[in-house]
């Protein structure tokens, strides 16, 4: 893999140190462009504002304060030590080596500038939801997520729930740290990335009190048929959906039309949500009462679909959705998007031939269907 360069002297970052680039920026002032700044996730967030998804509002630690971060906290040689011959497939080894590096991201301070810039954001955040303390979550966000080939989507951290600006803090060093959890050294290590060219951001979004949450994807997963899109759906946070925790409620959408055209209401015992007396998410059984009922109204099922397709069209590929239904705001408006990535299974699938092997009509019309082909 070559010789290691300390994080702030990559290319990426050189460029970014010398051009000055913010430390600290709101969702709204990035785009799709903006990955090397903010990462997969952020830049995301910010591309769906500017093109009017209504997504809960934040802003990034970028990777140019987390270079700052990382320099100051004087450990960059020691993980490169830590990390030095280790083997991808030894995961007893990796979770060690993990382990001493996040303890020493994780307690290593800020400097008074960057505590200052957090800080400042996220008091104009809470004056912005016109809440004290506004409730967030704290997620990574990697410069190498989602790219073509490689999915580091999922390998860092999300912490749901945090209020207050110590809190904060401290859970944005943890997702710093979360760069360096053993499957993402490993995944790193497989798929030749160097460990010092893959800097992270960490977003702070305004957290949606969901009643419903979930995912969706504008391809359906199971098949890869592309004239549906399939949504998610339990009660509380999505992270029980994200998580595989439950079995959610199963819904199939006519792309075209809007209509569903299939539903499986699963049996839902387990919820994400807050406890309000100590102000942080909790697991949480679902009432007996509740747990065969639909968790998400059919109105609702077709606003996502539609919110869906104008995503998709507008990166021009299928999508991969995270979507929450606030409770303390009116019908109309309480539907928000969380986060879209673009779906890496069957996008990078290589799509066999309708043709050539196919020996009938009725073999290139299971061909077609298979590959999601739609015929005229």
């Amino acid at each position: 893999m070559g010789s290691v360069l300390p994080i702030a002297e990559t290319p990426a970052q050189a460029a970014l140190l010398a051009g000055g680039a913010p430390k600290v920026c709101f969702f709204e002032e990035c785009g799709k462009d903006s990955v090397p700044l903010v990462g997969g996730k952020c830049s995301s967030l910010g591309e769906l504002i500017n093109a009017g998804v209504r997504v809960p509002p934040g802003f990034a630690l970028t990777t140019n304060g987390y270079a700052d971060f990382m320099r100051d906290a004087g450990i960059l040689a020691d993980i490169r030590g830590i990390l030095d011959g280790l083997d991808h497939e030894d995961m007893d080894a990796l979770e060690a080596a993990s382990a001493e590096i996040r303890a020493m991201i994780e307690s290593r301070p800020m400097s008074i500038e960057l505590e200052d810039l957090i800080a400042e954001a996220y008091r104009k955040l809470s004056v912005r939801c016109y809440l004290p303390a506004v409730p967030v979550a704290v997620r990574s966000s990697a410069t190498a997520e989602d790219l073509p080939g490689a999915s580091f989507a999922g390998q860092q951290d999300t912490y749901l729930w945090i209020r207050g600006i110590d809190d904060v803090m401290h859970h944005v060093r943890r997702c710093i740290s979360s760069l360096y959890t053993g499957r993402a050294i490993a995944y790193r290590m497989k798929m030749g990335f160097p460990h010092e060219q893959v800097a992270i951001s960490v977003g702070v979004q305004k957290m949606a009190n969901s009643f419903t949450a979930g995912v969706m994807f504008t391809v359906h997963p199971a098949t890869g048929d592309r004239s549906v899109i399939v949504i998610d759906s339990n009660f509380g946070f999505g992270e029980s959906v994200v998580s595989g925790e439950v079995t959610p409620d199963h819904f199939v959408v006519d792309k075209v039309t809007l209509d569903i055209v299939e539903r499986t209401i699963s049996k839902k015992e387990l919820c994400h949500t807050v406890d309000l007396k100590t102000q942080k998410s909790v697991a949480l059984p679902v009432p007996a009462e509740r747990q065969n009922i639909q968790s998400i109204l059919d109105d609702e099922i077709t606003e996502l679909a539609w919110m869906a397709k104008k995503i998709e069209k507008h990166y021009g590929r299928p999508m991969d959705i995270e979507w929450a239904i606030d409770k303390n705001l009116p019908a109309g408006g309480n539907i928000f998007i969380l986060q879209a990535r673009p779906e890496t299974i069957w996008s990078n699938r290589q799509k066999p031939s309708a043709t050539g092997a196919s020996t009938s009509a009725m073999d290139y019309i299971v061909a077609s269907l298979l590959t999601g082909k739609r015929m005229t």
